[in-house]
């Protein structure tokens, strides 16, 4: 096997386990931890991630792939406790979500992918914790001209280090398509590209279009069905089982973008959010697997989504 960054190291693909790939911890703004501290209810959030990763470990979470970049308060210190108490083992990522910083919007490609190589192969913030991962994002309307910059910068950032890339897209605009076509000009290896919340939309023609061009896709928005036009969990799922019965059951993976503290949202919606999944982390395993399983998926069709997809997608990362 190869080995992995994670918070706590250099970590074997072999240990990975059941895998969610597309979760974070705490969500908020670039800064507002060192800045604002007593704005943000930090230990309580780790106290909170503690316990809902650990119930998920004793329920069979071994690893999840956290994509809070520096512009949804990527807080490393706080992932490397989270990781060390409840088990879980956490791949951070590198690169830029949605809030592109404004000094960017004039840079290039070529002074921005450095500082992604340095937070893989030296480390965040002067921790020493490596990214095991590129987060990029493009949603409502597609790729911005600054959204372009940072796509070509994860770009050239993937193909000097074979970390993958992971990206946040809006489906029912087809906005991956735009995506891989950015990728593909820049010469990266597909097969290291991971399309983001591709289960916002039951369009499997869309969906088989990006897995026939050579991509991963993550079906990474579970329950779902709150964005208007969005569909419901038991759509998401019957699409998945779509893609698995076309063939693709060995390119797909499935998550929740859950977040413990998701402080980017008013405290009514927060509230709304947990109510609406009580199970958190655990959501797929209590609900997901099981009607899959009654839709006719086989063991070994399980086994590929949350072990062997993320192992042979992950593993290529230096």
């Amino acid at each position: 096997m190869a080995l992995i960054n994670s918070v706590l190291g250099p970590l074997d693909t072999a240990d990975l386990g059941y895998t969610l790939s597309h979760e974070h911890v705490l969500v908020a703004s670039a800064g507002i931890q060192h800045t604002y501290p007593e704005f943000i209810d930090r230990q309580g959030s780790i106290e909170k991630a503690v316990e809902q990763l650990g119930q998920a470990r004793a329920e069979g979470v071994r690893t999840i792939v956290d994509v809070s970049t520096l512009d949804l308060g990527r807080d490393i210190r706080l992932l490397e406790e989270v990781s060390r108490r409840s088990g879980v083992h956490i791949i951070p990522a590198t690169g830029i979500w949605r809030d592109i910083p404004r000094v960017f919007w004039g840079a290039t490609p070529d002074m921005i992918a450095p500082l992604f190589i340095r937070e893989i192969r030296e480390g965040i913030e002067g921790t020493g914790i490596k990214a095991g991962i590129i987060k990029v994002a493009n949603d409502q309307g597609g790729v911005t001209a600054e959204g372009e910059i940072i796509l070509r910068a994860a770009a050239r950032a993937q193909k000097a280090t074979g970390t993958p890339i992971s990206t946040h897209t809006w489906a029912p605009e087809r906005v991956g398509e735009q995506q891989v076509r950015i990728f593909e000009d820049e010469g990266v290896d597909l097969d290291r590209v991971y399309i983001g919340h591709s289960n916002d939309t039951t369009d499997t023609g869309y969906l088989l279009g990006l897995l026939r061009r050579g991509v991963w896709l993550g079906l990474d928005r579970y329950p779902g069905g709150r964005m208007p036009g969005t569909p419901n969990w038991e759509q998401r799922t019957e699409t998945a089982m779509r893609l698995i019965e076309a063939g693709f059951g060995h390119r797909i993976m499935l998550s929740h973008d859950w977040s413990v503290s998701l402080l980017i949202t008013n405290r009514e919606q927060q509230a709304q959010r947990a109510q609406y999944n009580p199970d958190g982390y655990l959501f797929i395993t209590r609900r997901v697997v099981p009607r899959l399983r009654q839709l006719g998926a086989k063991d070994q069709d399980i086994e590929n989504i949350f072990v062997n997809n993320p192992r042979r997608f992950l593993e290529g990362a230096t």
